[in-house]
């Protein structure tokens, strides 16, 4: 990043870059394996998935995909017991409530452009009491397409009234990157987020690396 950069706006992904919701996640896959007479898979294991959703959760603990026909009753299933649950134990990441407090007492408004449905999403945010906070929350059924299409970053900088390039983008995933990119918005990869094994957010192509929330204060120069 630019040393003199400032963004106007910082945008969010929700599950692994402004949340820790993978322990909620974890627990509602853990339910549906007992549900199917199956083991428990460790925390360690599951938190690298997550940010695929429940393809991603179902994909690991049942070795099925979309075309399966189990696989639709086994995501309904799977959401239901998440939706019951949702945050229990999900939390802001460590320093992130900071990085909100810093923004906002510099001027700087932020949102969250997630793919998570708005069923999903604004219960979650409502029982974290960071809605009434956040400038726009856009879902991923907010706008025709998702992530990594850039229709929801665009729609999000259109809510709050600024250009696309007066934006920031923050996500752990590649399609984050590849969203922001497609909307010529600058973006960091959350290297603190949910990574699959092998996956090198070096490589995502983002203006920067964040390898803790309280970093992203120093990538765009404001101090704590």
């Amino acid at each position: 990043m630019s040393p003199d950069y400032r963004p106007m706006s910082v945008l969010f992904d929700l599950d692994g870059t402004l949340v820790d919701t993978a322990p909620d996640m974890a627990y509602a896959l853990n339910q549906l394996l007992a549900e199917h007479g199956k083991p428990d898979l460790p925390y360690e294991s599951i938190r690298p998935h997550v940010s695929n959703g429940a393809r991603g959760l179902l994909g690991l603990g049942f070795d099925i995909d979309t075309p399966h026909p189990e696989y639709e009753g086994l995501r309904q299933r799977f959401l239901n017991l998440y939706e019951s649950d949702i945050s229990t134990r999900s939390r802001l990441f460590e320093g992130m409530d900071e990085v909100l407090d810093v923004l906002e007492s510099n001027g700087i408004i932020w949102g969250i452009v997630t793919n998570k449905p708005g069923w999903l999403t604004m219960p979650l945010v409502e029982a974290l009491d960071i809605h009434r906070r956040a400038a726009c929350i856009i879902s991923g059924d907010t706008c025709e397409r998702a992530k990594p299409h850039p229709m929801p970053l665009l729609h999000a900088a259109q809510s709050i009234g600024l250009k696309a390039e007066s934006c920031l983008y923050v996500g752990d995933a590649a399609r984050d990157i590849d969203a922001a990119r497609a909307a010529g918005m600058p973006v960091i990869a959350a290297g603190y987020g949910y990574l699959e094994p092998g996956s090198d957010p070096s490589q995502w192509g983002a203006d920067a690396m964040a390898s803790h929330p309280l970093e992203l204060l120093q990538l765009i120069g404001i101090r704590p």
